[in-house]
């Protein structure tokens, strides 16, 4: 037996009369054609959404839109590579009816429509919410962090520059040193002339002054990143390093289809007052006046979460763990119990610790004071309570509503344990099996639009693989 033989190179062929024929009637790619074809390009504000009179004809934005979904949802983010597409994948000469634009053209378009692609997400939302693709009950809200287009040793801060400033002056010191013995050499050993030593001193100023000038702008600056001015350093847990110069995107799923509902791109590292505005988002994309949102302790924001529930948005948020350093031996701040009909706080010795002041702290968290300074200062254990004249105990003017939702969420465990399924799914998707781990784009506003065409084709994606048996259909209504 022998192998298998194909076909001969040299000989003819009659292939498919036309182009649409090498696509089949239910490819992913005519669900990309149908959506960009409903898109009103100028409302979205799109460049060359309308065309010039004078001037090179430019290509359609819907052209260029199409060949950006197509190659995120298989891994192709690069022009160049992109590029490479519209010569030889027939799927992609099929979308661009033949069209081959050069990399830079590819390039400008992502550039040059950072907005329009973010609103071109949502619109695919709304499109999910018309088809009944989200369940408009349960949501779950986290971030993701992925890495910007800026390495950490061009990232800087006071330390950073301090150190290196140190390290120049140091350099310098050695060369002025081994300028004054230039004339005392061994004979026989091998160093730089003066020429050379003198060359080096000129580039040591030079980044001298680099350096002198990022102190200066540290003065009004936390850091500075020099290539991606909005990149800041952040903790990305499970990338191999600590510590990365990285974007934070804040993203809400819904947990009918795990369909991403909105996102959000922030320089901040934590997630600190995020909670309302992306549940508003999610709300309105859906158009449903009552939400229930599942977010983890990072979201655990009194004042957002207060105002979440005055527009019907029901949180379970787990409860951060005590800040400061637990005490081993004496008692702690969970020794004392609030009694809510007096008013009162019981310490373990059950003495009575009432009202005092309220004091407001720059975060904006205002607290309400208790303390009982004649008890204190006689209580036997006070060794075991407190190293100052007497105990103090704080809580949040508007702890009572957040004790209605610690206890709720405690209830809905099984609820709550779904927060994970419904959004590390995207995540997992997104950074594990598409290996975006890194943006090619800097600063936020290109780095949103290039987060806009991920979640883009991972909703397409998902609609697609939902929807296997009206595939058809779907592309015939879009």
């Amino acid at each position: 037996m022998g192998y298998k033989s194909g076909v001969d190179r040299n000989q003819l062929s009659l292939l498919p009369a036309s182009l649409d024929d090498y696509v089949a009637e239910d490819n992913i790619c005519r669900l990309i054609y149908s959506f960009s074809e409903q898109l009103d390009l100028i409302t979205l504000g799109y460049k060359y959404a309308e065309c010039k009179n004078t001037g090179c004809n430019p290509y359609d934005p819907r052209m260029m839109l199409n060949l950006y979904i197509y190659g995120y949802l298989h891994r192709i983010r690069s022009s160049r590579r992109l590029r490479d597409e519209t010569l030889r994948n027939v799927e992609v000469i099929w979308l661009m009816e033949g069209l081959k634009p050069n990399d830079k053209t590819i390039c400008n378009f992502r550039k040059d429509n950072t907005k329009a692609l973010k609103e071109t997400f949502r619109e695919f939302a709304r499109m999910c919410h018309n088809l009944g693709l989200y369940g408009g009950e349960v949501v779950a809200t986290d971030s993701v962090k992925i890495r910007a287009n800026n390495s950490l040793c061009n990232n800087h801060n006071k330390v950073t520059v301090k150190n290196s400033l140190s390290r120049i002056d140091k350099k310098i010191n050695e060369y002025l040193d081994a300028l004054e013995k230039s004339d005392m050499e061994e004979e026989g050993e091998e160093r730089p002339d003066s020429s050379e030593i003198k060359a080096a001193l000129e580039r040591l100023k030079l980044r001298k002054l680099k350096y002198e000038e990022l102190k200066s702008r540290l003065e009004t600056e936390s850091e500075i990143s020099l290539i991606d001015p909005d990149g800041r350093v952040m903790r990305s847990g499970g990338e191999g390093r600590r510590l990365d110069v990285c974007y934070n995107v804040q993203t809400v799923v819904d947990s009918k289809n795990h369909l991403i509902v909105d996102f959000d791109v922030s320089s901040c590292a934590n997630d600190y007052g995020n909670l309302k505005t992306l549940s508003e988002n999610a709300m309105e994309v859906m158009d449903v006046q009552n939400i229930t949102n599942l977010a983890d302790s990072g979201y655990y924001s009194s004042k957002d979460i207060i105002a979440c529930e005055e527009n019907g948005i029901t949180c379970l948020v787990a409860k951060p763990p005590a800040g400061g350093i637990k005490k081993t031996e004496g008692f702690n701040r969970n020794d004392f119990v609030y009694d809510c009909e007096k008013d009162i706080y019981k310490c373990p010795c059950l003495k009575e610790l009432k009202y005092k002041r309220s004091r407001k702290y720059k975060n904006g968290n205002e607290y309400r004071v208790y303390s009982n300074y004649s008890t204190c200062v006689k209580c036997q254990k006070k060794a075991s309570c407190t190293s100052y004249r007497y105990r103090e105990v704080f809580r949040l003017t508007c702890q009572d509503i957040l004790d209605v939702i610690d206890e709720r969420t405690e209830k809905n465990k099984v609820l709550y344990r779904k927060r994970k399924e419904i959004i590390e799914h995207v995540f997992g998707t997104v950074k594990a099996i598409w290996g975006y781990r890194q943006f090619l784009c800097r600063t936020r506003s290109k780095v949103s639009a290039e987060m806009a065409l991920t979640y883009m084709a991972y909703n397409l994606r998902r609609v697609f693989n939902t929807l296997t048996e009206n595939r058809r259909k779907l592309i015939e209504t879009t």
